[in-house]
């Protein structure tokens, strides 16, 4: 098992070689053995905009705090002034709240503006040869042949209105994730609900809940090169707008168990968030917002009756750039990493790092494409990538947050 960590002076002169086309920040794609979301240097992480926990308005047209996350935030010694002003960035163990019920997120009004979202570099990839892989291990078929992932044509909202970006903070700066709308049996047709990966949102067994984690439906929607974002308006980058999670939800097994080396809680990688429109919006939902959101099927067919799963999502890492989304479509396989916890998908693809958190999308049990996973792991030479099957833990994480909602 080995870890491939490039030293900060190395990644200065990477970026320094990428001339005038930053790329966007990345979450690492979590490897076979090695879940993470450590970061590398990060862009500028001022936080001096103005601050709010919700979108809604007051009669003054001032954004207003809920009671509920305004007691939250009081019980975990928050100030709101001081975190917009920067005490967000504290990260010291006391300060990083860890327990599923801690969550609280509450918006930097205009923090993810483009330069923001573009100029953060793509954190470190943890690695591990996949030859670390035992096939006497639960049930592991052979390592699938590698398929190249395409290009989705832009605009993306039409060709995957579903699809979009998760933007956060870590200790070590600036990451993003991929992520899809699903939809809310609470709330039909108007789902605030996104599904992305647990290693997304939370740290896992040695760290705690991420900070000003917001979604950006059909990133970059119109597919432009990096040195177009350069000089392009918020509304260009995120035309439907920027969401904020006002509650986050993973399993209890990647709280207590994940972390960045022996793929231990690999298995249970998968995340519910709950948006709100950082300005408050028009009312309407995300959902109806972009115009789709994606079922979930919890009791997928097993994997030898699958023909095809499609995974997606805005891969960074050379030789990709971050700004564009790609899929790729394959037969699945099956990966165990311990007899004790579920077997997980595994699919041939190039995608790399950023990808994580991606939806997965298959027919159902009733044929209809549903999420039925998400990009979790992959190895340390792009091929394949790998996402856990949804179970009953992950139906028990997506109704609460529904349930939590409810009529809202």
């Amino acid at each position: 098992m080995r870890s491939i960590r490039p030293s900060s002076t190395a990644r200065r002169e990477r970026r320094r070689s990428r001339g005038t086309s930053p790329v966007l920040a990345a979450v690492a794609l979590a490897s076979v053995l090695a879940l993470t979301t450590t970061a590398c240097e990060s862009g500028d992480t001022d936080a001096s905009a103005d601050a709010s926990a919700t979108a809604a308005a007051d009669d003054d047209g001032k954004l207003k705090i809920p009671d509920d996350i305004a007691d939250r935030l009081k019980e975990h010694g928050i100030d709101l002034d001081k975190w917009r002003d920067g005490a967000w960035k504290n990260w010291d163990k006391d300060k990083w709240l860890r327990e599923a019920q801690d969550f609280v997120n509450p918006i930097i009004e205009d923090l993810w503006d483009p330069d923001r979202m573009r100029d953060a570099d793509e954190p470190d990839q943890p690695e591990v040869d996949e030859n670390d892989i035992s096939g006497d291990q639960g049930v592991t078929d052979p390592t699938p042949d590698p398929v190249q992932a395409k290009a989705v044509p832009p605009s993306y909202h039409e060709s995957a209105p579903t699809a979009g970006k998760v933007f956060f903070d870590s200790p070590e700066g600036t990451m993003v994730c991929s992520a899809t709308v699903v939809e809310d049996p609470a709330n039909p047709g108007r789902s605030n609900m996104v599904w992305t990966a647990g290693h997304c949102v939370h740290a896992g067994k040695k760290g705690g809940w991420y900070r000003n984690i917001a979604f950006v439906p059909s990133y970059n929607d119109s597919g432009m090169s990096a040195q177009e974002i350069g000089g392009a308006t918020k509304e260009e980058v995120a035309p439907y707008g920027v969401w904020w999670g006002d509650w986050a939800q993973t399993s209890d097994q990647w709280i207590e168990q994940g972390g960045a080396t022996g793929g231990d809680g690999a298995s249970y990688d998968f995340a519910v968030i709950h948006v709100t429109p950082e300005k408050g919006g028009d009312g309407k939902s995300l959902e109806e917002t972009v115009g789709s959101a994606m079922p979930v099927d919890f009791n997928a067919p097993a994997v030898p009756k699958i023909e095809e799963m499609t995974a997606i999502g805005y891969p960074a890492a050379p030789p990709y750039d971050g700004q564009s989304l790609y899929s790729c479509e394959d037969k699945p396989g099956r990966l165990s990493l311990s007899t004790s916890d579920p077997t997980m998908y595994r699919i041939g693809c190039s995608m790399t790092a950023g990808s994580s958190g991606g939806g997965w999308i298959a027919a159902g049990q009733d044929g209809k494409p549903a999420l039925v996973s998400n990009t979790s792991i992959g190895p340390v030479t792009t091929g394949w990538l790998a996402g856990p099957r949804l179970g009953k833990e992950a139906k028990g994480v997506y109704d609460a947050v529904s349930e939590k909602f409810a009529g809202q």
